[in-house]
């Protein structure tokens, strides 16, 4: 069956059109009330499917559709609120569910809205899974096997899950230190962790000053947290904080700034934590999994100190994917998704920030001296927003573009070329010595691409 609600992040759109509908959302719920019935560890038969949000004014609509769907599947769904994704993950996991669905975009707009499925274990559901779920939505045979009468489900409200998640997130903090004394700047993007980051850093001992905290249902990742972390930067100048923390819609990534107001991304975070984890004998096979939009100078830095690095797919699940495969334990993206196997399913912004706070606790230095470990090898990232998205290597211009680029870096820089899974968005990645001219070869190559996918 082709593949139409699912995308390489669970399902994704402009909310109140397909697929990102009320309809949609109900067959889902229906369809994962289905599939998941009796495949947890629950003696008692009972089918439970957890359901978190953000803070978007449309997650309101999807969590209810989708609720309706899992009762009317003869399910229970314990809906959790606004919750973190890696909060839905966990807790899918600790509560015993069947099944855990986080209504959530990501760093998208508000306008956005999306859909992510995790199986009883707390990790992301597979292709084929995500295949037979989508093909149960469109099945009649779902809607006449409907039950009635006391078969259906019931919906009920967790009032202390968040409370639940926040005591595991600080379980990652060494229990011998805390945070005091620390100043640091939180922006919550105006989303799902506007009430429990706060609470876990100010519980740990930090003077904590909240930016992009207060939702309104519109104002979620509008030119605030991990994808614009430039209020966050400001706000630790301004401040004199220690350091700076921005979250994305979800939480699920998280971008830092030294006490200089200098930004430490996803990259620079791996490093710091991949030496600190080997220096403790922690970090399984002394390897990360990184992606290949990670910057040059990760591997460079981590192989001075005897650590080798795997590269995954794009994309957060694929790491997830390799890292379970082959037992590793840490790894992630540039953009902030950091997966730290040992205490989450998935990417997790707090917990990598907390992680982060342990180094610099532990060593009494700046993040700002910590951060030398890895020198970035100049990067130009740019979108370009596209109209379809045909193979590239079917679009003549382009393709001869790209090879004579490639033919110009050599050995001494990378160019790659993918659309986004989540967005009408073409990336071009190009690194090299020289930052003003891989800047004008990036420029060039989206102008080439807007011209032939519009």
């Amino acid at each position: 069956m082709k593949r139409e609600l699912f995308g390489t992040d669970g399902i994704r759109g402009i909310a109140n059109r397909h697929p990102m509908t009320a309809e949609v959302a109900l067959g889902v719920g229906r369809a994962v009330a289905k599939y998941f019935r009796g495949k947890s560890c629950r003696v008692d038969n009972q089918s439970i499917v957890l359901i978190g949000k953000d803070t978007r004014r449309s997650s309101y609509m999807i969590e209810q559709a989708l609720a309706a769907g899992v009762t009317s599947a003869g399910a229970s769904a314990l809906l959790v609120g606004p919750m973190p994704t890696p909060g839905v993950a966990f807790l899918t996991s600790s509560m015993r569910a069947d099944a855990g669905i986080m209504v959530s975009a990501s760093h998208n707009s508000y306008e956005y809205n999306g859909i992510k499925l995790f199986g009883h274990d707390g990790f992301k559901l597979p292709d084929e899974v995500e295949a037979e779920i989508e093909s149960l939505v469109y099945s009649d045979a779902l809607i006449d096997e409907l039950p009635i009468g006391a078969s259906l489900g019931r919906a009920r409200r967790i009032d202390d899950a968040m409370g639940r998640y926040i005591v595991h997130v600080k379980s990652a903090f060494p229990l011998e230190s805390d945070l005091s004394g620390m100043r640091i700047v939180l922006d919550s993007a105006n989303g799902a962790a506007y009430k429990f980051a706060p609470t876990v850093f100010s519980e740990l001992g930090a003077e904590v000053i909240e930016i992009a905290n207060q939702p309104n249902g519109t104002n979620i990742n509008d030119d605030v947290g991990a994808v614009h972390p430039y209020r966050m930067t400001e706000a630790v100048k301004e401040f004199r904080a220690h350091l700076g923390i921005a979250l994305d819609g979800d939480a699920d990534r998280v971008i830092l700034a030294d006490e200089n107001g200098d930004i430490v991304d996803g990259d620079q975070l791996m490093a710091l934590l991949a030496i600190e984890l080997k220096s403790k004998g922690l970090l399984k096979k002394n390897s990360l999994v990184a992606t290949p939009m990670s910057n040059m100078g990760l591997e460079i830095a981590l192989r001075a100190h005897g650590i080798s690095v795997a590269y995954a797919g794009v994309g957060d699940r694929s790491v997830v994917d390799l890292m379970k495969k082959e037992s590793y334990n840490l790894g992630g993206e540039q953009s902030g998704h950091i997966v730290y196997l040992d205490k989450s399913t998935t990417g997790d912004g707090v917990l990598a920030a907390l992680l982060l706070m342990a180094v610099v606790r532990g060593s009494g230095k700046p993040l700002s001296e910590l951060r030398k470990v890895m020198s970035l090898v100049p990067q130009v990232l740019k979108n370009v927003r596209v109209a379809s998205k045909p193979d590239l290597a079917t679009i003549a211009p382009v393709k001869k573009r790209i090879a004579e680029v490639e033919s110009k870096l050599g050995a001494r820089g990378r160019i790659l070329v993918r659309y986004s899974g989540t967005e009408p968005l073409c990336r071009v990645m190009i690194e090299g010595e020289n930052r003003d001219q891989i800047t004008d070869w990036a420029t060039e190559l989206c102008d080439l691409i807007a011209k032939h996918t519009g």
